[in-house]
Protein backbone atom coordinates (compact mmCIF):
# COMPACT_ATOMS: atom_id res chain seq x y z
CA UNK A 1 0.00 0.00 0.00
CA UNK A 2 1.29 3.47 -1.35
CA UNK A 3 1.38 6.31 1.30
CA UNK A 4 0.58 9.42 0.47
CA UNK A 5 1.33 11.08 -2.28
CA UNK A 6 2.80 14.56 -3.33
CA UNK A 7 0.48 17.31 -3.03
CA UNK A 8 -0.09 20.02 -5.81
CA UNK A 9 -0.53 23.68 -4.78
CA UNK A 10 -4.00 24.65 -6.69
CA UNK A 11 -4.97 27.87 -4.44
CA UNK A 12 -5.26 30.63 -5.73
CA UNK A 13 -4.02 32.75 -2.39
CA UNK A 14 -4.79 36.29 -4.13
CA UNK A 15 -8.24 35.38 -3.79
CA UNK A 16 -7.62 35.12 0.67
CA UNK A 17 -8.05 37.47 3.21
CA UNK A 18 -5.09 38.22 4.82
CA UNK A 19 -4.40 36.70 7.61
CA UNK A 20 -6.16 33.17 7.25
CA UNK A 21 -5.52 29.78 7.80
CA UNK A 22 -7.11 28.27 4.80
CA UNK A 23 -7.46 24.06 4.36
CA UNK A 24 -7.66 22.57 1.06
CA UNK A 25 -10.66 20.39 0.85
CA UNK A 26 -8.95 18.06 -1.85
CA UNK A 27 -5.76 17.58 0.35
CA UNK A 28 -7.74 16.92 3.47
CA UNK A 29 -9.64 14.33 1.57
CA UNK A 30 -6.89 12.92 0.16
CA UNK A 31 -5.77 12.21 3.65
CA UNK A 32 -9.24 11.40 4.84
CA UNK A 33 -9.75 8.61 2.29
CA UNK A 34 -5.88 7.07 3.16
CA UNK A 35 -6.44 6.79 6.79
CA UNK A 36 -9.56 4.94 5.90
CA UNK A 37 -8.24 2.42 3.88
CA UNK A 38 -5.40 1.92 6.55
CA UNK A 39 -7.98 1.80 9.43
CA UNK A 40 -10.06 -0.88 7.02
CA UNK A 41 -6.99 -3.29 5.77
CA UNK A 42 -5.81 -3.10 9.46
CA UNK A 43 -9.01 -3.76 11.42
CA UNK A 44 -7.95 -0.86 13.78
CA UNK A 45 -10.16 1.76 14.77
CA UNK A 46 -8.97 5.21 13.73
CA UNK A 47 -9.92 8.55 15.43
CA UNK A 48 -8.98 12.05 15.45
CA UNK A 49 -7.25 13.86 17.98
CA UNK A 50 -8.83 17.23 18.30
CA UNK A 51 -5.66 17.76 20.40
CA UNK A 52 -3.60 18.48 16.85
CA UNK A 53 -6.83 19.33 14.93
CA UNK A 54 -10.01 20.96 16.22
CA UNK A 55 -11.47 22.75 12.74
CA UNK A 56 -14.83 21.47 13.25
CA UNK A 57 -16.17 24.06 10.55
CA UNK A 58 -14.97 21.09 8.52
CA UNK A 59 -16.07 18.21 10.40
CA UNK A 60 -19.21 17.65 7.59
CA UNK A 61 -16.66 15.89 5.65
CA UNK A 62 -14.82 14.44 8.44
CA UNK A 63 -17.72 12.62 8.64
CA UNK A 64 -17.75 10.86 5.66
CA UNK A 65 -14.28 8.94 6.37
CA UNK A 66 -14.20 8.48 10.01
CA UNK A 67 -16.58 8.26 12.92
CA UNK A 68 -15.04 9.42 16.14
CA UNK A 69 -12.49 11.54 18.46
CA UNK A 70 -10.22 11.65 20.96
CA UNK A 71 -10.70 13.92 23.89
CA UNK A 72 -8.49 15.70 26.53
CA UNK A 73 -11.00 17.61 28.22
CA UNK A 74 -14.64 17.73 28.63
CA UNK A 75 -15.03 20.72 26.24
CA UNK A 76 -13.73 18.40 23.75
CA UNK A 77 -15.48 15.68 24.90
CA UNK A 78 -18.65 17.75 23.98
CA UNK A 79 -17.10 19.31 20.50
CA UNK A 80 -17.08 15.36 19.05
CA UNK A 81 -20.77 14.86 20.49
CA UNK A 82 -22.06 17.99 19.18
CA UNK A 83 -20.10 18.34 15.86
CA UNK A 84 -19.01 14.65 14.84
CA UNK A 85 -22.48 13.08 16.64
CA UNK A 86 -20.52 10.72 18.59
CA UNK A 87 -19.17 10.08 21.89
CA UNK A 88 -15.62 10.58 22.99
CA UNK A 89 -12.61 8.13 23.68
CA UNK A 90 -11.56 10.66 26.40
CA UNK A 91 -8.42 10.90 28.06
CA UNK A 92 -7.03 13.65 31.06
CA UNK A 93 -4.24 13.62 33.59
CA UNK A 94 -6.98 14.67 36.21
CA UNK A 95 -10.69 15.11 36.23
CA UNK A 96 -12.35 17.62 38.00
CA UNK A 97 -15.51 16.82 40.15
CA UNK A 98 -18.09 19.01 39.09
CA UNK A 99 -17.01 18.48 35.22
CA UNK A 100 -16.55 14.32 35.64
CA UNK A 101 -20.94 14.24 34.97
CA UNK A 102 -20.13 15.79 31.37
CA UNK A 103 -16.95 13.78 31.19
CA UNK A 104 -19.60 10.55 31.60
CA UNK A 105 -22.70 12.25 28.96
CA UNK A 106 -20.02 12.64 26.31
CA UNK A 107 -17.71 9.94 26.41
CA UNK A 108 -17.92 6.30 25.26
CA UNK A 109 -14.21 5.79 26.76
CA UNK A 110 -12.96 7.09 29.54
CA UNK A 111 -8.52 6.57 30.44
CA UNK A 112 -7.54 7.43 33.97
CA UNK A 113 -4.20 8.90 34.51
CA UNK A 114 -3.77 6.81 37.70
CA UNK A 115 -4.52 4.33 39.85
CA UNK A 116 -6.15 6.95 42.30
CA UNK A 117 -8.14 8.97 39.55
CA UNK A 118 -9.92 5.29 38.72
CA UNK A 119 -10.68 4.62 42.44
CA UNK A 120 -12.05 8.20 42.69
CA UNK A 121 -14.88 8.06 40.04
CA UNK A 122 -15.26 4.58 39.88
CA UNK A 123 -18.60 4.51 41.12
CA UNK A 124 -19.66 7.52 39.55
CA UNK A 125 -18.40 4.99 36.60
CA UNK A 126 -20.63 1.94 38.20
CA UNK A 127 -23.82 3.82 38.45
CA UNK A 128 -23.94 5.75 35.08
CA UNK A 129 -27.24 4.30 33.98
CA UNK A 130 -24.77 4.29 30.14
CA UNK A 131 -21.92 1.94 29.75
CA UNK A 132 -19.26 3.52 29.59
CA UNK A 133 -15.64 1.70 28.84
CA UNK A 134 -12.81 2.53 31.55
CA UNK A 135 -8.97 2.47 30.69
CA UNK A 136 -5.73 3.17 32.36
CA UNK A 137 -3.04 4.59 30.53
CA UNK A 138 0.03 3.22 31.21
CA UNK A 139 3.95 4.20 31.06
CA UNK A 140 5.89 1.87 29.32
CA UNK A 141 9.09 4.02 30.24
CA UNK A 142 10.34 3.86 26.47
CA UNK A 143 9.99 6.35 23.83
CA UNK A 144 12.55 7.63 21.08
CA UNK A 145 10.79 11.15 21.22
CA UNK A 146 13.71 13.25 21.29
CA UNK A 147 12.17 16.13 22.67
CA UNK A 148 11.70 16.41 26.32
CA UNK A 149 8.83 18.75 25.82
CA UNK A 150 6.84 16.10 24.07
CA UNK A 151 8.22 13.00 25.77
CA UNK A 152 5.99 11.44 27.99
CA UNK A 153 8.52 8.77 29.51
CA UNK A 154 10.74 11.04 30.68
CA UNK A 155 12.43 9.78 33.97
CA UNK A 156 9.32 11.34 36.70
CA UNK A 157 6.84 11.98 33.92
CA UNK A 158 3.02 12.70 35.38
CA UNK A 159 1.52 10.86 32.76
CA UNK A 160 0.79 7.21 32.86
CA UNK A 161 0.94 4.00 35.35
CA UNK A 162 4.08 2.10 35.29
CA UNK A 163 4.04 -1.78 35.29
CA UNK A 164 5.02 -2.16 38.68
CA UNK A 165 2.52 0.00 40.28
CA UNK A 166 0.35 -2.83 38.47
CA UNK A 167 1.92 -5.62 40.97
CA UNK A 168 -1.55 -6.33 42.57
CA UNK A 169 -3.40 -6.56 39.20
CA UNK A 170 -5.64 -4.41 37.05
CA UNK A 171 -8.39 -2.91 39.52
CA UNK A 172 -12.09 -4.32 38.39
CA UNK A 173 -13.91 -2.51 35.47
CA UNK A 174 -10.99 -1.59 33.74
CA UNK A 175 -11.17 -2.97 29.94
CA UNK A 176 -8.66 -1.32 28.02
CA UNK A 177 -5.12 0.05 28.54
CA UNK A 178 -3.94 3.24 26.67
CA UNK A 179 -0.72 4.56 25.85
CA UNK A 180 1.06 7.47 24.17
CA UNK A 181 4.55 7.73 23.30
CA UNK A 182 4.95 8.82 20.05
CA UNK A 183 5.34 11.93 18.28
CA UNK A 184 5.15 12.34 14.46
CA UNK A 185 6.62 8.89 14.02
CA UNK A 186 6.87 5.88 11.85
CA UNK A 187 5.44 3.25 12.21
CA UNK A 188 8.89 0.88 13.44
CA UNK A 189 9.12 3.04 16.47
CA UNK A 190 5.45 1.74 17.22
CA UNK A 191 6.82 -1.44 16.66
CA UNK A 192 9.46 -0.82 19.22
CA UNK A 193 6.96 0.51 21.65
CA UNK A 194 4.78 -2.45 21.34
CA UNK A 195 7.66 -5.09 22.33
CA UNK A 196 8.08 -3.11 25.22
CA UNK A 197 4.54 -3.07 25.59
CA UNK A 198 4.20 -6.69 25.73
CA UNK A 199 7.19 -7.49 27.58
CA UNK A 200 6.00 -5.46 30.83
CA UNK A 201 2.16 -5.84 30.12
CA UNK A 202 1.08 -8.88 28.20
CA UNK A 203 0.08 -10.56 31.37
CA UNK A 204 -3.07 -8.23 31.92
CA UNK A 205 -4.49 -8.81 28.08
CA UNK A 206 -6.55 -11.45 28.77
CA UNK A 207 -8.14 -9.21 31.36
CA UNK A 208 -8.91 -6.47 28.52
CA UNK A 209 -11.01 -5.33 25.16
CA UNK A 210 -9.12 -2.63 24.11
CA UNK A 211 -5.64 -1.00 23.92
CA UNK A 212 -5.66 2.25 22.66
CA UNK A 213 -1.44 3.26 20.98
CA UNK A 214 -2.35 7.21 21.37
CA UNK A 215 -1.29 9.68 18.52
CA UNK A 216 1.83 10.47 17.02
CA UNK A 217 1.63 8.22 14.07
CA UNK A 218 2.20 10.08 10.66
CA UNK A 219 0.03 7.71 8.65
CA UNK A 220 -0.04 10.35 5.75
CA UNK A 221 3.64 11.64 5.67
CA UNK A 222 4.98 10.51 2.33
CA UNK A 223 7.42 8.40 3.40
CA UNK A 224 5.73 6.43 6.49
CA UNK A 225 5.50 2.67 5.59
CA UNK A 226 1.39 2.16 5.63
CA UNK A 227 2.11 -1.50 4.76
CA UNK A 228 4.29 -2.09 7.81
CA UNK A 229 1.93 -0.33 10.04
CA UNK A 230 -1.56 -2.91 8.72
CA UNK A 231 1.26 -5.72 8.94
CA UNK A 232 1.99 -5.21 13.01
CA UNK A 233 -1.41 -3.70 13.89
CA UNK A 234 -3.16 -6.88 12.35
CA UNK A 235 -0.32 -9.73 13.93
CA UNK A 236 -1.23 -7.94 17.55
CA UNK A 237 -4.96 -7.85 17.12
CA UNK A 238 -4.87 -11.21 15.55
CA UNK A 239 -2.52 -12.68 18.59
CA UNK A 240 -4.70 -11.08 21.31
CA UNK A 241 -7.84 -10.79 19.83
CA UNK A 242 -8.15 -7.50 21.30
CA UNK A 243 -9.50 -4.26 19.58
CA UNK A 244 -6.91 -1.79 18.37
CA UNK A 245 -6.91 1.99 18.81
CA UNK A 246 -4.95 4.87 16.94
CA UNK A 247 -5.16 8.08 17.36
CA UNK A 248 -3.52 10.75 15.32
CA UNK A 249 -4.06 14.96 14.81
CA UNK A 250 -1.22 15.79 12.86
CA UNK A 251 -2.27 12.93 10.37
CA UNK A 252 -5.68 13.85 9.10
CA UNK A 253 -4.24 17.76 8.63
CA UNK A 254 -0.69 16.59 7.33
CA UNK A 255 -0.07 19.42 4.70
CA UNK A 256 -3.44 20.18 3.67
CA UNK A 257 -3.24 24.41 4.47
CA UNK A 258 -1.47 27.20 5.03
CA UNK A 259 -1.42 30.19 6.95
CA UNK A 260 -1.91 33.31 4.24
CA UNK A 261 0.04 36.44 5.61
CA UNK A 262 0.86 39.54 3.92
CA UNK A 263 4.34 41.79 4.43
CA UNK A 264 3.45 45.46 6.23
CA UNK A 265 6.51 46.76 6.46
CA UNK A 266 10.39 46.08 6.30
CA UNK A 267 12.48 47.54 8.42
CA UNK A 268 16.52 47.29 8.09
CA UNK A 269 19.27 47.38 11.06
CA UNK A 270 22.47 46.83 10.88
CA UNK A 271 21.83 45.36 7.75
CA UNK A 272 19.40 42.99 8.60
CA UNK A 273 16.07 43.59 6.62
CA UNK A 274 13.05 42.18 8.82
CA UNK A 275 9.76 42.09 6.53
CA UNK A 276 6.92 42.30 9.57
CA UNK A 277 3.91 40.73 8.77
CA UNK A 278 0.25 40.82 9.84
CA UNK A 279 0.71 38.10 11.28
CA UNK A 280 2.79 36.79 15.02
CA UNK A 281 4.91 33.63 15.75
CA UNK A 282 4.58 33.91 19.45
CA UNK A 283 0.63 34.60 19.33
CA UNK A 284 -0.12 32.80 15.56
CA UNK A 285 2.36 30.27 15.43
CA UNK A 286 3.59 29.62 18.97
CA UNK A 287 4.77 25.57 18.33
CA UNK A 288 7.37 27.28 16.03
CA UNK A 289 9.13 29.12 19.17
CA UNK A 290 7.86 26.17 21.50
CA UNK A 291 9.73 23.48 19.55
CA UNK A 292 11.62 25.87 18.11
CA UNK A 293 11.26 24.63 14.11
CA UNK A 294 11.71 26.72 11.28
CA UNK A 295 8.34 26.65 9.17
CA UNK A 296 8.87 26.19 5.17
CA UNK A 297 7.70 29.43 2.97
CA UNK A 298 6.04 29.02 -0.10
CA UNK A 299 8.58 30.24 -2.99
CA UNK A 300 11.38 30.95 -0.12
CA UNK A 301 14.38 29.36 0.99
CA UNK A 302 17.19 29.04 3.50
CA UNK A 303 19.10 31.95 3.37
CA UNK A 304 21.33 31.74 -0.27
CA UNK A 305 24.11 34.94 -0.52
CA UNK A 306 23.27 36.88 -3.36
CA UNK A 307 19.55 36.79 -3.40
CA UNK A 308 17.50 38.93 -1.40
CA UNK A 309 17.43 37.47 2.56
CA UNK A 310 14.67 38.92 5.12
CA UNK A 311 14.19 37.93 8.98
CA UNK A 312 10.47 37.14 9.38
CA UNK A 313 8.87 39.18 12.32
CA UNK A 314 5.34 39.48 13.58
CA UNK A 315 3.22 41.74 14.44
CA UNK A 316 3.28 42.06 18.13
CA UNK A 317 5.48 43.95 20.83
CA UNK A 318 7.24 40.70 21.81
CA UNK A 319 10.84 41.44 20.64
CA UNK A 320 11.30 37.48 20.08
CA UNK A 321 8.35 37.56 17.76
CA UNK A 322 10.62 36.40 14.40
CA UNK A 323 11.39 33.14 13.08
CA UNK A 324 14.95 33.20 10.97
CA UNK A 325 16.06 34.23 7.96
CA UNK A 326 14.20 33.25 3.97
CA UNK A 327 16.01 33.82 0.61
CA UNK A 328 13.48 34.86 -1.82
CA UNK A 329 13.68 35.43 -5.65
CA UNK A 330 13.40 38.91 -5.71
CA UNK A 331 13.16 42.28 -2.95
CA UNK A 332 9.84 41.99 -0.82
CA UNK A 333 7.87 44.90 -0.50
CA UNK A 334 4.45 45.81 1.55
CA UNK A 335 1.67 43.74 0.18
CA UNK A 336 3.33 40.87 -0.91
CA UNK A 337 1.98 37.55 0.34
CA UNK A 338 3.72 35.24 2.27
CA UNK A 339 2.45 31.96 2.37
CA UNK A 340 3.37 29.55 5.78
CA UNK A 341 3.25 25.90 4.62
CA UNK A 342 1.33 22.85 6.71
CA UNK A 343 -0.02 25.23 9.23
CA UNK A 344 -3.09 23.32 9.76
CA UNK A 345 -2.32 20.71 12.05
CA UNK A 346 -1.23 21.95 15.92
CA UNK A 347 -0.51 25.57 14.95
CA UNK A 348 -4.30 26.49 14.74
CA UNK A 349 -5.12 24.94 18.28
CA UNK A 350 -2.68 26.54 20.04
CA UNK A 351 -3.10 30.55 19.16
CA UNK A 352 -3.80 33.33 21.39
CA UNK A 353 -4.57 36.85 20.83
CA UNK A 354 -1.66 37.97 22.82
CA UNK A 355 -1.55 41.74 22.55
CA UNK A 356 -5.19 41.98 21.15
CA UNK A 357 -3.36 41.15 17.72
CA UNK A 358 -6.59 39.47 15.57
CA UNK A 359 -6.46 35.95 15.37
CA UNK A 360 -6.26 35.24 11.53
CA UNK A 361 -9.43 34.19 9.88
CA UNK A 362 -10.46 30.20 8.97
CA UNK A 363 -11.35 28.98 5.19
CA UNK A 364 -11.12 26.34 2.91
CA UNK A 365 -10.49 26.11 -0.59
CA UNK A 366 -13.02 23.86 -1.84
CA UNK A 367 -12.67 21.27 -4.54
CA UNK A 368 -14.31 23.24 -7.14
CA UNK A 369 -11.97 25.91 -6.65
CA UNK A 370 -13.54 28.51 -4.42
CA UNK A 371 -12.70 29.97 -1.05
CA UNK A 372 -15.21 30.08 1.38
CA UNK A 373 -14.67 31.94 4.36
CA UNK A 374 -15.46 30.51 7.83
CA UNK A 375 -15.18 32.53 10.36
CA UNK A 376 -13.45 36.24 11.06
CA UNK A 377 -12.31 36.96 14.76
CA UNK A 378 -12.15 40.57 15.95
CA UNK A 379 -12.27 42.64 19.28
CA UNK A 380 -15.31 40.70 20.96
CA UNK A 381 -12.79 37.57 20.78
CA UNK A 382 -10.11 39.41 22.36
CA UNK A 383 -12.59 40.94 25.09
CA UNK A 384 -14.66 37.52 25.75
CA UNK A 385 -11.66 35.76 26.66
CA UNK A 386 -10.55 38.32 29.49
CA UNK A 387 -12.90 39.87 32.21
Amino acid sequence: MTSIWNYSMSIDYTKITSPCYVIDEERFRKNLSFIRQVSEKSGAEIILAFKGFAMWGVFPILKEYISGAAASSVDEARLCYEEIGSQAHTYSPVYKMNEFNSILKYSSHITFNSLAQFNKYSTELQNYPKKISAGLRINPEFSEINHGLYNPCSPGSRLGIIAEDLNGGLPEGIEGLHFHVLFESDSYALEKVLQIVELKFEKFFPQLKWINMGGGHLITAKDYNADHLIKILRRFREKYGLHLILEPGSAFAWETGELVATVEDIIENQGIKTAILDVSFTAHMPDCLEMPYKPKISSATDPVHGKPTYRIGGNSCLSGDVMGDWSFEKELIPGDRIIFLDMIHYTMVKTTTFNGVHHPSIGIWTRDGQFRLIREFGYEDYKNRLS
